[in-house]
């Protein structure tokens, strides 16, 4: 199985498609209820023509993190330890939710590395006071959700796709659990830029938004978006926080559309 030493970790990976080098790469970088896994039905649409990489952020999947880990800390310098590991210089990321956290940060980091960047369903940490409004009204609703209903999943996958739904929530239960409270000490850890922060980031970015999102709702994609330079929003109707997962059609025409571009 696929690790690479990332400081005193082992972190799972997988590459599907062509071998790195001979084709453009796709890294997808999951949310807080994924994990590589996650992205099955974006891998079988992109691999004929690009090479992929899935990766367990530290603490999920298999990438097991012991408790006094740095957690989100790392999760930088974890991307780009895979990246140097296969050699790959440069790629588009393609992040979701918590996944924002890491490829934004790679991408102010070490922008050399990074051709275009999807940010689905997240702001990536952007730091403003526009932004927390909309997140503390957020977790208000998050906390109103019925029993059973996963919030990166949400009412109508839970309603109109309930195999989809459970899907989900058995990717999801392969990582370890965690409160609110625990994830946001991590996300916390990952990260906060600022507006001024990626006011300097010039290469391509797309923010993609599911118009029923609870839990990062469309307003703040649209704040986010109006901070970078060259960023566009598309908004998916009757999605909710995990558009990719649950409107993966259309989320992987939006993607290769926009990958597409010169």
């Amino acid at each position: 199985m696929p690790f690479v030493t990332a400081g005193t970790i082992q972190l799972y990976y997988e590459v599907h498609g062509p071998e790195p080098g001979s084709a453009p790469v796709i890294v997808f970088a999951h949310g807080a209820g994924g994990n590589h896994l996650s992205w099955w039905q974006q891998v079988p649409h992109f691999s004929s023509r690009f090479t992929c990489v899935t990766f367990d952020h530290r603490g999920f999947g298999q990438s097991i993190e012991p408790d006094d880990g740095p957690g989100g800390a790392a999760f930088v310098e974890d991307l780009r330890t895979l990246l140097d590991h296969l050699h790959i210089e440069r790629a588009s990321l393609v992040a979701q939710s918590m996944g924002g956290w890491t490829c934004l940060g790679l991408a102010l980091r070490y922008p050399q590395r990074v051709d275009k960047l999807v940010m689905c369903d997240t702001h990536g940490g952007l730091a403003s006071e526009e932004i927390a409004q909309v997140w503390s009204a957020a977790l208000q609703a998050v906390g109103g959700l019925p029993a059973g209903v996963h919030p990166a999943a949400g009412v109508r996958m839970a309603r109109e796709e309930p195999a989809l739904h459970f899907l989900y929530t058995q990717i999801a239960g392969l990582n370890p659990a965690r409160s609110l409270s625990t994830l946001g000490t991590l996300l916390s850890a990952a990260g906060a830029p600022t507006a001024t922060d990626v006011a300097t980031l010039d290469i391509p970015v797309l923010f993609v938004a599911g118009e029923e999102d609870v839990v990062i709702p469309p307003r703040m994609l649209s704040i986010a978006a109006a901070c970078f330079p060259n960023a566009r929003l598309e908004l998916v109707p009757a999605a909710g926080h995990s558009v990719y997962f649950e409107r993966p059609a259309i989320f992987n025409e939006i993607v290769e559309r926009f990958l597409s571009r010169p």
